[in-house]
């Protein structure tokens, strides 16, 4: 296909993703008219059964609690598949793996870049454990804490310290707090059953109040497990990209 072919098929591809895209945002209803009802059960039902106050993550860690388990796992199988490809592309014995980094003139990261890097690391940790540990308290999550936990990790590099980062987080442990971190969450699930409860069923102790920190019970051990993999993932994929670009293939093209 030539270029000018490509760039037809992309314009019209791109045309009808934005027109199907605007024929949703029509049909959606306006600002503050909600139509209901779900929403408005969940808001009425949610504090009272979970004690959960942050209700975002009493939907997605108990109401759809097997909806949640799936976009983990969407993450976990990505993650996985990344890094599987950039090992098997490394470890290939029918080309030479040399380090291009080793002739290059690449300036040192300034000062001023690692100052602020650094001093952030800390506080940035700091924010993702609590938004991973307090989802039944705020509006966070495992999701967003994992993220964010992440972050301080690709912090490190940005200071310029790739063998720091490599240091925390070895690829192998990586690995395994991921793996561990999934599979708990589907655990969690599997000992409702054996409790004689539905799969995922909140079957902990839900705490003394609304709003405290030891509330809502399996919802926030879900919401850790989540944080935990969710940080592992993209410090993986992190890892294994970074690991990629020290590296350039000779006589496998």
């Amino acid at each position: 296909m030539k270029p000018r072919q490509r760039r037809w098929v992309f314009l019209a591809a791109a045309g009808g993703f934005l027109a199907f895209y605007l024929w949703g945002l029509i049909g959606l209803p306006g600002f503050g008219h909600y139509p209901g009802p779900y929403g408005d059960i969940v808001n009425a039902i949610a504090v009272a059964q979970t004690h959960a106050t942050g209700v975002v993550s009493a939907v997605n860690f108990e109401y759809r609690g097997f909806d949640t388990l799936g976009e983990e796992f969407i993450l976990f199988i990505a993650a996985t598949g990344v890094a599987t490809v950039l090992r098997h592309l490394r470890d290939e014995h029918d080309i030479r793996v040399v380090d291009e980094a080793r002739d290059r003139q690449v300036p040192a990261t300034s000062d001023a870049i690692r100052m602020v890097t650094l001093a952030f690391t800390g506080p940035t940790l700091v924010v993702g454990w609590y938004l991973a540990s307090h989802a039944q308290t705020s509006p966070s999550g495992g999701f967003q804490g994992g993220v964010v936990l992440a972050t301080a990790f690709t912090l490190i590099y940005l200071a310029g310290q790739f063998i720091a980062f490599k240091r925390l987080s070895p690829i192998h442990f990586i690995d395994s707090v991921e793996a561990v971190a999934a599979g708990s969450f589907a655990v969690v699930g599997v000992a409702a059953l054996g409790l004689g409860a539905a799969y995922l069923a909140n079957v902990l102790p839900l705490g003394s109040s609304p709003g405290a920190v030891n509330s809502s019970g399996t919802i926030a051990l879900i919401s850790f497990f989540v944080g935990v993999e969710v940080s592992a993932a993209f410090v993986l994929i992190i890892g294994e990209l970074l690991e990629q670009t020290l590296v350039i293939r000779e006589g496998g093209r």
